[in-house]
């Protein structure tokens, strides 16, 4: 395993329990004693080449997505399948990995749930319009203390209850539905309907969907729904009675959902799937329509260090599309990035705004962009070696 957040503390826990697969070693940056681990200390590793002689198949669950380009990247070079709880990674440079290697986003978060469901409903005849997101609470722009306290009280970092309170992760991972299973935007940052009550709000998104002619990436802001995932969907007018039998209403819009996310709970048919069969869930697709651009929370100075943009409060991220938004800087490849330009509230940052450390993920990302639309010059010309 690569990192040791919550969620490969949680796997560390639940894999031996299990007869079928053991845990060889965990890659981590941390240095001394890790709390929480599941297994010895001796598991560890700072040492991505004592992973890689070690393993099978490697579960990469980070938050750092140049961090994680990296060891995917080497991973490959040792033909080993990487299954992903990444989001973060999967929008900035999986296009470009999933061309290097076997790469795949697994079951348990939002994306890989709504995959699970199309799939599941496909079969059935469904044929989906919008696949949704549930947020139960929305800031797009909280405050530190606040933060600190939620992070304390849930055990998360603080920059990952950041990005979940400001919307930044839930924009993370509906573009990578949106790629990986050929859907559209609304628009920027997408509509996010508030609603009290969810069959209405999905309903108004399939509406919106059906008006636009386009299979949509959305999401709904709402306490009282269940949080999990959905999908609005149709199905051949002929069968309406048959479905109306078992209660999905008369149509022409069919609510499917389901109403939890278990994470890590669920990532293990998809482990096996990936290894056995070679079989990929989700990825963001090899030609990319959509990306999360870095959106400015505040007024930003010339000279400003931005150290890591995905949970900041400095941006947030949002979705965009490639072909109205060409020269935006993913908010993933803020680490340590110096502004070089004076940046307005609500603002995109662009490469022309700021100076980027060159890193794997950049190169990948410039080499995607390519595929997707064609980026100004003075982007394109920037050369990299590695």
């Amino acid at each position: 395993m690569v990192g040791t957040g919550m969620i490969a503390r949680g796997l560390s826990k639940l894999i031996p329990k299990r007869v079928d697969m053991v845990i060889s070693k965990i890659l981590t940056r941390r240095q001394g004693f890790v709390e929480g681990l599941g297994v010895d200390q001796s598991y560890l590793t700072t040492n991505p080449l004592e992973l890689f002689d070690n393993s099978d198949l490697i579960i990469v669950s980070t938050g750092d997505p140049i961090y994680s380009t990296e060891v995917i990247f080497q991973a490959f070079k040792y033909n080993i399948p990487v299954l992903t709880m990444d989001a973060d990674t999967q929008v900035l440079t999986g296009s470009w990995l999933s061309e290097r290697g076997l790469l795949s986003e697994g079951n348990g978060d939002q994306p890989g749930c709504l995959a699970v469901l199309k799939n599941e409903i496909v079969e059935m005849g469904f044929q989906p319009l919008v696949y949704g997101n549930i947020k139960g609470y929305q800031n797009l722009n909280p405050s530190k203390e606040d933060m600190m306290f939620w992070a304390k009280k849930q055990g998360f970092s603080l920059n990952s209850v950041t990005s979940f309170t400001d919307g930044t992760k839930l924009q993370i991972e509906q573009c990578l539905v949106a790629n990986g299973l050929n859907a559209n935007i609304a628009q920027r940052g997408l509509i996010g309907v508030q609603t009290e009550n969810f069959k209405e709000g999905a309903f108004a998104l399939a509406a919106e969907a059906k008006k636009m002619n386009t299979v949509l990436s959305d999401y709904l802001v709402s306490k009282e729904s269940p949080p999990g995932v959905f999908i609005v969907a149709t199905h051949h007018e002929d069968l309406a009675e048959e479905l109306a039998t078992y209660k999905m209403g008369k149509g022409p819009f069919y609510l499917l959902y389901k109403p939890v996310h278990l994470c890590l709970f669920e990532i293990f048919r998809d482990l096996k799937n990936l290894f056995y069969q070679k079989n990929v869930l989700l990825n963001n697709g090899r030609f990319p329509t959509v990306s999360v651009a870095a959106i400015a929370k505040k007024a930003l100075k010339a000279g400003d260090v931005i150290e890591k943009g995905i949970g900041s409060f400095e941006v947030r991220g949002e979705c965009v599309k490639f072909s109205e938004n060409v020269d935006h800087v993913p908010i993933g490849l803020l680490s340590h990035a110096r502004l070089k330009d004076n940046i307005d509230p609500g603002q995109i940052i662009s490469f022309s705004d700021v100076d980027l450390p060159e890193s794997l993920a950049l190169h990948a990302w410039l080499e995607t962009i390519k595929h997707a639309v064609t980026p100004p010059n003075r982007i394109l010309n920037k050369s990299l070696s590695f």
